[in-house]
């Protein structure tokens, strides 16, 4: 019986040594290199995906298409952006773009549609989130002595206080001691104009907090969209454009903008808050599945 119950007691701390060790290699499998991955470089398009504490340069199979004759109302965005990516294709000095303003007015199908326009003169496009940019010194080193011309595209961003990636994206645009990459540029968006917040307090005397040059601070956060060259604003569209580009939609589909459907649109985004390409795209979607939809 004695035997038995040392027994039981000495596989319970072997359970118990076996678990830890399982949380020890866990924990040094993050820190060591990961196994050579070469980027499938005959792919126009890529994701940073993260594994652990590394990352890798993930091929999309299937980018999203989206023609630049199909965004509208954009005109003079369009144009801003399509001259300084020609800029950057024919290795003429070319600014990092950041593209601000109001949800679903083509800021992101704007950098898709450059892609399908000039992935045959070498353009590529990385997609990263903005929790991995302090991976972008990795992304440079990838891609410094590739021939093609690579923008790497983060969308929605914003940054909250505590965030650090911004000082490795500040890094991308101001320079460091070493040469930026020359075959790559930045193209992100944002809803928001300054993309590190602000705060009332930001306004207001600061001095019994014990920050002697509050001014510092308040340009630290605000100063970072300023380091991209190109600064474009996009604006919610207006009635008659909205029911153009939901019309452009319908017509795509095989429908026309007929009454029974121009009072359809009002009322769908009457229901959403706001007029744009997305809520466009969205109620000819809605519009043409219910005409189809059999009893």
């Amino acid at each position: 019986m004695r035997f038995h119950v040392f027994d039981v007691a000495a596989m319970t701390a072997l359970e118990s040594i076996l678990t830890r060790a399982e949380h020890l290699l866990t924990r040094l499998e993050n820190l060591l290199p990961p196994p050579s991955s070469v980027p499938d470089w005959q792919a126009i398009a890529w994701r940073w995906v993260k594994q652990g504490a590394h990352g890798h340069l993930e091929a999309v199979t299937a980018p999203h298409q989206v023609a630049l004759d199909a965004l509208c109302f954009i005109d003079q965005q369009k144009a801003e952006v399509v001259r300084n990516t020609r800029q950057f294709l024919q290795g003429l000095p070319a600014n990092h773009v950041l593209l601000t303003g109001a949800r679903g007015t083509g800021k992101s199908s704007l950098v898709k549609a450059l892609l399908t326009r000039y992935a045959a003169e070498g353009l590529r496009l990385i997609e990263i989130d903005k929790q991995d940019l302090i991976d972008l010194p990795d992304i440079t080193q990838l891609i410094r002595t590739r021939p093609e011309k690579f923008i790497l595209f983060c969308d929605d961003l914003t940054f909250e206080a505590h965030d650090t990636g911004y000082k490795a994206l500040k890094v991308i645009l101001d320079g460091s001691i070493s040469h930026a990459a020359e075959n790559l540029l930045v193209y992100a968006t944002s809803n928001r104009k300054n993309l590190m917040p602000e705060w009332m307090a930001d306004n207001q005397p600061v001095f019994n907090q014990g920050e002697i040059r509050p001014n510092d601070t308040i340009e630290e956060k605000t100063a970072l969209a300023e380091r991209f060259g190109l600064w474009l604003s996009f604006y919610n569209f207006d009635q008659e454009e909205y029911l153009n580009i939901a019309a452009r939609w319908l017509d795509s589909m095989g429908f026309t903008m007929d009454n029974t459907a121009r009072q359809a649109a009002l009322q769908f985004y009457h229901t959403r808050g706001a007029r744009s390409g997305r809520v466009a795209y969205q109620f000819a979607k809605d519009y043409a599945g219910r005409m189809r939809l059999n009893p």
